[in-house]
């Protein structure tokens, strides 16, 4: 985390990274490439099952306004323009959906050395209002996300979180699904020169009296080869390779089973992304 406590979806969030990301057990395949003008083009497939969805997105950067297009197999058509520093540690975030007339929303997000604010409201007659705001420093911080439905007058959502990072550690406890499910996670960095790294994600379910348990680490087989493996209390066993074959170009690699029904067929997931 940077300069202050970030924004709220930070909290928890390098401990998710470690737990999920790249873990699946889709193809998917992604290219890259730069128009002379300096627009980025990239062309996205994915087969999950019998189905394939594809995409195409563009991103054009033009001083402090980045433009972010995409458009899908379902003909929507995603559009995002972000306009960073307008004023010091301000950035708004304009985004629409079409032809969905309801989805338009207005965010703003605010930086500061002891604070982190992002409030978004809905471009709709009775829209939907979040806030989320994080107050502390580097080392501790506390903070609220809230959803607001002006058309039912009910609050959607109400979650708070709080979290500690020292030089090779992060802990973060958080309160989530209308205070009804209570998440703790740890990221340690155990050799920063190997990004050697493990970490943990305990939850409990008030209503449903449930738990569940995942632990998992990250290490550097060399300077461009990244190995992790995670693993839950279901007994769901997972590991990913992922090479930097060339800068910013990575091929993933990685397999799911379950060690209570060993029979049954491993999932495998695969993906490409190139860029020049």
């Amino acid at each position: 985390m940077g300069k202050g406590p970030g924004l709220y979806p930070d909290i928890g969030k390098k401990a998710r990274d470690l737990l999920y990301r790249d873990y699946q057990g889709d193809h998917k395949f992604s290219v890259t490439t730069y128009a002379a003008n300096g627009v980025a083009i990239t062309s996205s497939g994915s087969k999950k099952g019998d189905f394939f969805l594809a995409d195409v997105s563009t991103k054009l950067i033009n001083k402090n306004i980045t433009t972010d297009v995409k458009v899908d197999t379902n003909s929507k058509l995603f559009t995002t323009i972000t306009v960073d520093e307008a004023a010091p540690g301000l950035k708004t975030i304009f985004s629409f959906i079409a032809p969905d007339q309801k989805s338009g929303k207005v965010e703003l997000q605010y930086l500061h050395e002891y604070a982190g604010i992002s409030t978004s409201i809905g471009l709709t007659a009775s829209p939907i209002v979040n806030f989320s705001g994080v107050a502390g420093n580097n080392t501790v911080s506390l903070g609220t996300d809230v959803s607001f439905d002006t058309a039912s007058g009910n609050f959607t959502k109400y979650n708070a979180a709080l979290s500690f990072t020292s030089t090779d550690l992060i802990a973060s406890l958080i309160l989530n699904d209308k205070a009804d499910m209570l998440t703790a996670s740890y990221y340690h960095t155990v050799s920063p020169l190997t990004n050697t790294v493990v970490g943990a994600e305990l939850s409990h379910g008030f209503s449903s009296n449930e738990n569940s348990l995942t632990i998992g680490s990250q290490h550097l087989l060399d300077p461009l080869t990244l190995v992790k493996a995670r693993v839950n209390n279901a007994g769901i066993a997972s590991a990913v390779l992922q090479h930097e074959w060339r800068p910013k170009s990575l091929f993933t690699i990685s397999g799911e089973v379950d060690t209570r029904a060993i029979e049954k067929s491993a999932k495998v997931g695969l993906a490409i992304a190139l860029k020049p």
